[in-house]
């Protein structure tokens, strides 16, 4: 848990990351209290106040590969057992 994003963090063990649908990473961006600020061609930017750069997720691809969930994760500062807790 990280001051940006409070999100209990449940133990869970072996905790894997899967390819997710576009609606179910933007359900999960917005409960977490991110406002999409733009798009712009197949990719939309997600922010919340105190962010230092945009999370970035692509439209033209569903579902969202899992290589890009990470990296939206490690843009947030959150872990993947927080993540999946959300799902």
């Amino acid at each position: 848990m990280n001051e940006l994003f409070p999100i209990p963090c449940q133990s869970i063990s072996h905790a894997h990351i899967k390819n997710i649908s576009i609606n179910e990473m933007r359900r999960i961006l917005t409960r977490l209290g991110l406002s999409k600020v733009r798009t712009k061609g197949g990719h939309e930017s997600w922010m919340k106040d105190g962010m230092s750069r945009p999370v970035i997720i692509q439209t033209h691809v569903d579902p969202i590969p899992e290589f890009i969930v990470r990296n939206a994760l490690r843009t947030m500062g959150i872990t993947k057992e927080e993540f999946i807790t959300m799902l």
